[in-house]
């Protein structure tokens, strides 16, 4: 018998497990309801979590003060980015920040001409790496995600200022910390 004929007479028989491990016959395959085509429900934003610690966004959405900075953060599409590894600072200013902006200046913000400049203020919101409130040294200069630069000014009664904004205090996450602000950080004008 040739090795032709040999290949021949074994080759149902090596088949059969092939169509066991992938679940039957071809035609069960095709009617199934996931497809390649079909896109993941969410990034990692989207993921429930309840064990681990959370991340700078899921401390923002479950912050009764911050809702005005997630809505944008959503708004621009950067929750998934911020769920990711980091690690990050984001310094969250909050809704009360937002509501002293003068009038307008939100709503023309979430407008979807207006997007890259929102994009390039929340980046002025975001330092790669931990940078505690309580380690920074007066006039101390940090790059930001936007690649423009904040100051840190530290008054004698301890009180940590970025920029123009009180920090207010922070909570540690995940991926990073989350620093509560008094103020809408804006970045310098070009």
């Amino acid at each position: 018998m040739t090795t032709r004929s040999k290949l021949k007479r074994a080759l149902p028989f090596l088949l059969i497990p092939v169509l066991f491990a992938c679940g039957g016959a071809a035609n069960e395959t095709a009617s199934s309801p996931a497809t390649e085509t079909e896109a993941p429900a969410g990034g990692q934003a989207s993921v429930v979590d309840e064990m681990s610690a959370k991340d700078v966004v899921h401390i923002a959405i479950g912050s009764p003060d911050h809702k005005t900075l997630v809505a944008a953060v959503q708004h621009v599409k950067y929750e998934d980015v911020l769920a990711n590894a980091g690690p990050f600072t984001v310094y969250a200013p909050t809704d009360a920040a937002f509501a002293a902006l003068p009038e307008g200046t939100l709503d023309n913000l979430l407008k979807e001409e207006n997007k890259m400049t929102l994009q390039d203020i929340l980046e002025y919101h975001v330092a790669i790496g931990v940078m505690k409130p309580e380690s920074m040294s007066n006039g101390r200069s940090v790059g930001m995600a936007n690649g423009d630069n904040v100051k840190f000014t530290v008054a004698e009664d301890g009180t940590v200022m970025i920029n123009d904004a009180k920090v207010l205090g922070s909570v540690p996450a995940s991926n990073g910390l989350v620093v509560v602000i008094d103020k809408v950080l804006l970045p310098p004008a070009e």
